[in-house]
């Protein structure tokens, strides 16, 4: 009998685009079963890396949003810390843990490079699911044309995005879930 999957929706507040020289401030995911049922949350706010600083651009950005950066600056864990205590939540889960993020090339590479750096593995392997990509198949349309705003209106729960990472990964994640209920429906857009 196989395993079932687990959708861990996950979003990542950051201070630059890459790590290493930028540092992750939070993370938020929201574990999902294929029926959209919320299992379990998590979330942590990081300390900044030793000699990493903020990307100008995404340092301007932040000043546009003082509620958001407020948000990830409280309560904060070392790298160290968070990411071990991350990686023990996700064995909790029942199911085999499947990576999703819009983008997933952006989220990914910084939880991965987190896991890899602090915990020394990642229980994801080297995989992750982008909601653009798996919207580009759904919708039978152009990468470029797989965006948000042309995703159909039924996808969209009343859920705000609100730049908390917890808050984008739960939305994030019954998005995901009704793309994913959508497709195996059989529906054509």
């Amino acid at each position: 009998m196989a395993s079932h999957e687990i959708y861990i929706s996950t979003d990542v507040e950051t201070d630059g685009p890459i790590p290493g020289p930028h540092s992750m401030l939070s993370i938020g995911s929201a574990a999902y079963t294929a029926d959209k049922q919320l299992v379990a949350t998590f979330s942590a706010n990081l300390d900044t890396l030793p000699g990493a600083t903020a990307h100008p651009d995404t340092a301007r950005w932040w000043a546009t949003q003082p509620e958001a950066w407020a948000a990830c600056r409280t309560n904060l864990e070392t790298p160290e810390a968070a990411m071990a205590r991350y990686v023990a939540w996700i064995r909790t889960l029942a199911g085999k843990p499947v990576f999703v993020a819009y983008p997933a090339g952006f989220d990914f590479l910084f939880v991965y490079w987190y896991l890899m750096r602090f915990v020394g593995e990642s229980p994801f392997s080297h995989s992750a699911l982008d909601m653009k990509t798996f919207a580009m198949a759904v919708l039978r349309t152009d990468y470029r044309n797989s965006t948000k705003r042309n995703m159909p209106a039924e996808w969209f729960d009343p859920m705000p995005h609100t730049h908390v990472a917890l808050d984008d990964a739960i939305e994030q994640g019954a998005l995901f879930c009704n793309m994913l209920r959508h497709h195996r429906d059989g529906k054509l857009s």
